[in-house]
């Protein structure tokens, strides 16, 4: 599949392109500033020289015209954006992994975007398209290094059954990861909070954390996808 992510130059986005790309998926990584993916790009292969990184640079339009999109950018102007390409992200899976935080002291809070979410937000914007929230609880950093599994679960949530399923199958390709299916789009408030959770963690225990659950049956009762932890 031919993945694009737009506002990918990021720590989240560039290292999410570079494990799709690693799990084999074709990447491109779109900016603003075509040069500045460019460099992005650069940085990845020149970090990774026993890995065959073939992730495209390119700008958001190039990102937007893959088969499925990412949007890596902050959440206050991740809705402007999809808006600003809707034609080209008509019919197509749009994945948000943005989080909408703000940090008060030693203290991260949740924000409420428009609409209840960041997530319910961007489907307002892009009404053609089936947007999935997923991916807010990796680090950055566990994504940009290939030394390690991320070891995570990867909550999904849409209103498009079809479309958590997509995710899910690329979600479950990436070492160390465990796609699970939270329901309808509703619930991406509640996933995007819990990232001020996982923050508060990281600054206390001085560590980077993500989660991992527990009691999941090795079967999904309504699939049948196996939900046994990725080596």
């Amino acid at each position: 599949m031919r993945i694009g992510i737009m506002g990918g130059t990021g720590p989240a986005g560039s290292g999410l392109g570079l494990r799709l790309n690693v799990a084999g998926h074709e990447v491109v990584i779109g900016s603003r500033s075509r040069e500045k993916s460019e460099h992005a790009v650069a940085e990845l292969v020149a970090a990774w020289p026993k890995h065959r990184i073939t992730i495209e640079a390119g700008d958001n339009l190039a990102a937007a015209q893959c088969d499925l999109v990412v949007v890596a950018t902050p959440w206050d102007s991740i809705a402007t954006l999809v808006g600003e390409h809707a034609e080209a992200l008509r019919g197509k899976v749009v994945v948000t992994m943005a989080n909408a935080l703000i940090r008060v002291g030693k203290e991260f809070q949740p924000l409420v975007p428009p609409r209840g979410s960041i997530a319910a937000h961007v489907q307002a914007a892009i009404p053609a398209s089936r947007v999935v929230a997923a991916m807010q609880h990796i680090p950055a950093k566990e994504l940009g290094n290939l030394e390690h599994h991320v070891d995570s679960d990867v909550l999904i949530c849409s209103d498009f059954p079809d479309a958590i399923e997509t995710v899910s199958d690329i979600v479950a390709k990436i070492p160390g990861c465990r796609p699970l299916n939270t329901g309808g789009l509703s619930n991406a408030l509640a996933l995007e909070a819990f990232t001020a959770v996982l923050l508060q963690l990281n600054v206390r225990y001085k560590t980077r954390v993500a989660p991992r659950l527990t009691g999941i049956p090795s079967n999904d009762p309504v699939t049948g996808r196996s939900m046994e932890l990725p080596s």
